[in-house]
C-alpha cells in the first residue's frame, strides 16, 4: 500500500512541477457559421517561436495548452479565405471566442516546400519522399528514417517506444499482424504519407466510448488503384548463389492482394516477414494459449547479434497470398495462406563455464546442425467494422513438419542428435459487438486444438547414472505427445455516461490437456517407469470490470477482475495428483495526462497472478536436450507480481523532435526454487523445490530522435539499463544472482551533399553477473555500422558499407572489420535496377561472441559466410 501511496505522490509531483496554461475558444463567422479548419498558433512575443498550436474542428472551436513563464503571448489565427487575426492575450487560462472577417486571398507563385511531418488532431502525417534516401527502395527502407518511429531487426514497428496495435494500407488490415510482408516489398515510390493515428481505437463502434493509448499505422497511396510490387532476380558466387523475389500487389477501394515467392540462399532470412508483430495480435495468441510450444531441442549455436547476411546457411522458400474483398454491408472477406520451407546449416564450437557457489565447470564442444522447416498456415477470416456494429471470425489452421539433426564433438567424443518437431493447430475465434437499447453487448468466443508430437533421439545414450545404472549404452530417444483442447468464451457490454465508460464482463476458461512421454534405450537395464501420463486440467470463471474517464486532457482507466482459478493434475501410473483453486484480484490502474500537444505522462501499476503451465509440472524425468534432463515433481508454481511504472514522453511535430523516458519495477513471489545441478561434464539435471523467494527487476529506458530539415540529417539516441535480483539452487546451495545490463545506441544519417550521404550506428552494451558476492567477469560488446552513400550521377549509387564489432571474451578479445561494396546502375526509361554485390570483401571466415544467462556465460565461435558476389536485376511492376 505503500509502494502505491508513494507512486501517486510521484505522479502529482511530476504533474505540479509544470506550469501550465489553457487558451480554447471558438472560431465564427459573422454570419454566425463555424469555421474549421484554421490554424491557431500561440508563439512567444520576442522571438515568435512556436509554443504549441491546434487546428479548428467542425464546429469551430480549439483548444490549447501551453508552459510559459511570459505573462503574455501571441495569438495567431489564420484560414483559407479569411483576414489574419493576430492578437496579444495574457498567459493565463481563458476562453476567446473570435469572428472572421472574410477576405479574397490572392496567391503569388510560389515554390513551396511541404513540412516532413505534420500534425492534424491525433494523427501525424510523414511525408515519405522527405525520409526517402536516394538508396532507398522499399517502404521498410523509408520508415526507418523517420524520427518517433523505429524499425526492429525483424520488421517490428515501434512509435514512441511502444509497438504499434494496427497496420493499414489505405484503412483496410490486408495482413492481420504480418505487415512485414508489404513493409518489405512496397515501393516507396507508391506511398505518399505514412499517418501515425495515436490514440488508435481499432474498433469503430467503440471510438467515443473505450479510449486507447496505442498507436496505429495507416499507409496513404498515391493512387486510388495501385499495382505495384516488385520482381528481383539475382545470382552470384561462391557457392553458387541466387536470389529471386516476385512480389505483386493490387490496392483498390474494393480489394486488395499480395502474393510473394521469395527464395534463396544469400543468408536473407524473408521467414520475418510472416511472423505476427502487432501488439493486439501477439496478446491474442498469448491469450488463447496459442503458441507451438518447443519441449525439445537440438544443441544450436547462439545466432550472432549481427546482419544475418554474415552467418545464415540458408536455403529459403516463401510462398504467400494474401487477398482481402469488400462485400455489401461492409463486410469485408480475407484469405491469407503462407507456406515455408527452408534448411539451414550451423557450423562452429563453443566454451561454456557454468558458475555455482564453490566452483566452475568448463565445457567445450565443437557443433554441426542442420535444420529443417516447413510450415504451413492459412487464416480465412469475415470481417464487418461499422460505428453501428462488429463482427468478426477467423478460422485458422497451421502445421508444422520441422526436424533437426546435429552432431557434436566433446573431448573427441562424437555424439549425435536427431529431433523430430512436429505441430498442428485448429481454431476459431469470434468476436462481436451489437447494441441493446443503449449499451452495446459485446460476445467473444474462442475455441482451439492443438497437437505436439516430438521425438529425440541421441548417440551415444546419455545421463547413464539415471537412465542406466551407471553403465555405458548406445542410444536414448525421447518421446513427447501433447494433445490440447482449449476455450474461452466472454459476455460483456459497454456502457458510456458522461465522462465515463463501464465494461464489465463475464466469462470462462477451460482448457485439456493429455500429456504422454517416454524415454527408451537400447540398454536392459534401464530404470522403469521413465514416462509421464499426465491429464491437466484447468478453469478459470472470471468477472472483470473496466471503467474509463476520459475528460480534458485527463485519461484514467481502473480494472479490476476477480478469478477463480481452478487446476487438477493426475497422473495415474505414478499415483501423483493435485487439486488446486484460488481466488485472486487482479486490479490495474493507469492514468494518463497530457501536460500539452507535446507532453504527455504516464503512470500504472498493476497486481498479476500466475500459476504455471504443463510444462511447469510433470513427474518424471523428460530429456530436453543431450545434456539436459528435467523432473519438476512439485506443487503448481504460483507467481505474484507488482509492476509499477511511469513514462514521459513529448512529441513535437513542428519541430520533428520526439522524446521518451520510462521506468518500470516488478517485483515477484514465487512458491518454488528451480534446482540445478551441474555435472562434470557440463550436463545438467534440473528439480524444482518449495521455498518461497523473490525476483526483483527493474529497467529504465529513453530514446530521443530528431530531423533537422536545413541539413536533412536524422539523429537518434537509445539507453536502456537492466537489472535482475533473484535465487537459485545450484549445486544444492541456494545462490543469490544478480545481472546489469546497460545498452547505449547511437545513429545519425545525414545528406552531405547531393552525392553524398553518410549514416553512422553505434551500440556499447555492458554485462555484469554476480552470483553470492562473487563478481564475475564483465562483458562489453561493440557494433559499429559506418556506411557511405555515392551517386556520381541521377542514375547510379555507390555504397560502402562497413561493421566494426569488438567482444571481449573470457579467452580472449576478438575484433571483426566487415566491408561490403554495392553499386547500381538504373535504366530509369524502364525503372530496372542492375546491382552488383560484393559481400565479406575481406573474406572473414569466423566470428566470436559471448552470451551470459542466469549462470553461465557462453562463448561461440561461429563459422561465417565467405566472400560473395552477387549480381541483382530488380524492378518495380
Amino acid at each position: 500500500m505503500r509502494q502505491v501511496l508513494l507512486l501517486n505522490v510521484f505522479f502529482l509531483f511530476s504533474i505540479t512541477c509544470f506550469s501550465q496554461t489553457t487558451i480554447d475558444g471558438a472560431l465564427k463567422t459573422k454570419e454566425g457559421n463555424s469555421v474549421s479548419g484554421a490554424s491557431v498558433t500561440i508563439t512567444k512575443l520576442q522571438t515568435d517561436d512556436i509554443l504549441d498550436y491546434g487546428i479548428s474542428s467542425k464546429d469551430g472551436s480549439f483548444s490549447i495548452s501551453i508552459e510559459s513563464q511570459s505573462n503574455q503571448v501571441r495569438l495567431n489565427i489564420r484560414a483559407m479565405g479569411y483576414k489574419t487575426l493576430v492578437q496579444i492575450i495574457a498567459n493565463k487560462t481563458q476562453t476567446l471566442d473570435f469572428v472572421l472577417e472574410e477576405e479574397a486571398t490572392q496567391l503569388k507563385e510560389v515554390i513551396v516546400k511541404s513540412d516532413p511531418i505534420t500534425r492534424r488532431g491525433d494523427t501525424l502525417n510523414y511525408a515519405v519522399s522527405a525520409f526517402a534516401k536516394k538508396e532507398d527502395r522499399t517502404l521498410a527502407d523509408a520508415l526507418k528514417n523517420m524520427p518517433g518511429i523505429e524499425v526492429l531487426s525483424d520488421g517490428k514497428i515501434l512509435y514512441q517506444g511502444k509497438p504499434i496495435n494496427k497496420f493499414y494500407i489505405e484503412n483496410l488490415d490486408l495482413l492481420e499482424g504480418k505487415y512485414n510482408l508489404a513493409n518489405s516489398n512496397l515501393p516507396h515510390k507508391e506511398v505518399s504519407r505514412v499517418q501515425v493515428l495515436e490514440n488508435h481505437q481499432p474498433t469503430k463502434i467503440l471510438d467515443s466510448l473505450v479510449y486507447s493509448d496505442k498507436a496505429a499505422i495507416n499507409i496513404k497511396l498515391k493512387n486510388s488503384y495501385t499495382f505495384t510490387g516488385q520482381a528481383e532476380v539475382g545470382s552470384g558466387l561462391s557457392p553458387l548463389l541466387w536470389d529471386v523475389n516476385l512480389t505483386p500487389m493490387l490496392f483498390t477501394k474494393k480489394q486488395q492482394m499480395l502474393t510473394s515467392y521469395q527464395a534463396n540462399n544469400t543468408g536473407n532470412d524473408v521467414s520475418q516477414q510472416l511472423k505476427t508483430l502487432t501488439i493486439e495480435d501477439l496478446m491474442n495468441q498469448f491469450e488463447n494459449n496459442s503458441e507451438k510450444q518447443d519441449w525439445l531441442a537440438t544443441q544450436q549455436l547462439s545466432a550472432p547479434r549481427f546482419s544475418e547476411k554474415r552467418w545464415l546457411d540458408n536455403n529459403i522458400h516463401l510462398l504467400s497470398a494474401n487477398y482481402l474483398q469488400k462485400l455489401k454491408k461492409d463486410y469485408e472477406l480475407r484469405l491469407n495462406v503462407s507456406y515455408l520451407n527452408d534448411y539451414q546449416q550451423q557450423e562452429g564450437s563453443t566454451n561454456t563455464q557454468f558458475f555455482t557457489a564453490n566452483d566452475t565447470i568448463a565445457l567445450a564442444e565443437n557443433k554441426y546442425n542442420q535444420l529443417y522447416t516447413n510450415t504451413l498456415e492459412a487464416d480465412l477470416t469475415l470481417h464487418r467494422n461499422t460505428k453501428k456494429n462488429f463482427l468478426k471470425n477467423s478460422l485458422q489452421f497451421q502445421g508444422s513438419w520441422d526436424s533437426q539433426r546435429g552432431s557434436i564433438q566433446t573431448d573427441n567424443t562424437p555424439l549425435t542428435q536427431n529431433l523430430s518437431n512436429r505441430y498442428f493447430k485448429l481454431s476459431n475465434k469470434l468476436k462481436t459487438i451489437f447494441p441493446i437499447g443503449e449499451q452495446l453487448m459485446t460476445l467473444n468466443s474462442y475455441v482451439g486444438f492443438n497437437k505436439t508430437p516430438q521425438s529425440l533421439t541421441v548417440n551415444p545414450g546419455q545421463f547413464e547414472d539415471l537412465l542406466n545404472d551407471g553403465e555405458v549404452y548406445d542410444e536414448v530417444t525421447q518421446d513427447i505427445d501433447l494433445n490440447t483442447f482449449y476455450t474461452n468464451n466472454a459476455l460483456g457490454f459497454t456502457k458510456g455516461w458522461q465522462s465515463f465508460s463501464f465494461n464489465p464482463k463475464v466469462g470462462l476458461q477451460f482448457e485439456k490437456q493429455k500429456l504422454e512421454s517416454r524415454i527408451f534405450t537400447n540398454a536392459s537395464s534401464i530404470q522403469d517407469n521413465i514416462d509421464n501420463n499426465l491429464d491437466w486440467t484447468r478453469s478459470k470463471a472470471y468477472f472483470k470490470l473496466k471503467t474509463q474517464y476520459k475528460k480534458n486532457n485527463w485519461r484514467l482507466e481502473a480494472i479490476t477482475p476477480v478469478h477463480l482459478h481452478s487446476y487438477q493434475l493426475n497422473d495415474k501410473p505414478l499415483q501423483k495428483e493435485q487439486d488446486f483453486n484460488r481466488l485472486t484480484f487482479e486490479p490495474r490502474l493507469s492514468i494518463n495526462y497530457d501536460l500539452s500537444s507535446y507532453w504527455r505522462v504516464r503512470a500504472a501499476t498493476n497486481l498479476s497472478n500466475q500459476f504455471g503451465t504443463i510444462n511447469q509440472v510433470y513427474y518424471n524425468y523428460i530429456l530436453k536436450n543431450y545434456r539436459n534432463i528435467q523432473r519438476i515433481d512439485a506443487p503448481l508454481p504460483e507467481m505474484q507480481s507488482l509492476n509499477y511504472s511511469a513514462s514521459f514522453r513529448y512529441r513535437n511535430p513542428i519541430k520533428s523532435l520526439f522524446f521518451t523516458l520510462s521506468y518500470t519495477n516488478t517485483t515477484t513471489e514465487n512458491n518454488l526454487l528451480y534446482s540445478n545441478q551441474i555435472l562434470e561434464n557440463g550436463a545438467s539435471e534440473l528439480r524444482a523445490i518449495e521455498e518461497d523467494n523473490k525476483r526483483h527487476s527493474h529497467n529504465l529506458s529513453t530514446r530521443a530522435s530528431k530531423y533537422f530539415r536545413n541539413f536533412d540529417t536524422n539523429i537518434t539516441l537509445n539507453v536502456n539499463y537492466s537489472l535482475q535480483d533473484f535465487q537459485q539452487v545450484l549445486n544444492s546451495e541456494i545462490t543469490d544472482i544478480s545481472n546489469q545490463n546497460w545498452r547505449l545506441k547511437g545513429k545519425v544519417d545525414t545528406d552531405i551533399t547531393d552525392w553524398l550521404s553518410v549514416n553512422f550506428e553505434s551500440i556499447f552494451q555492458f554485462s555484469k553477473n554476480k552470483i553470492q558476492s562473487q563478481n564475475n567477469q564483465n562483458i562489453t560488446q561493440q557494433f559499429h555500422k559506418f556506411n557511405i552513400n555515392i551517386y556520381p550521377k541521377e542514375n547510379q549509387y555507390l555504397g560502402l558499407k562497413t561493421e566494426y564489432i569488438k567482444n571481449n571474451l573470457f579467452s580472449k578479445n576478438s575484433d571483426n572489420f566487415f566491408a561490403d561494396l554495392i553499386y547500381r546502375y538504373t535504366w530509369q526509361k524502364k525503372n530496372i535496377d542492375f546491382e552488383l554485390q560484393w559481400n565479406n570483401i575481406f573474406d572473414i571466415k569466423n566470428y566470436k561472441t559471448v552470451n551470459i544467462n542466469n549462470y553461465s556465460y557462453i562463448e561461440t565461435n561461429y563459422n561465417l559466410r565467405p566472400s560473395q558476389i552477387l549480381f541483382k536485376v530488380r524492378f518495380s511492376l
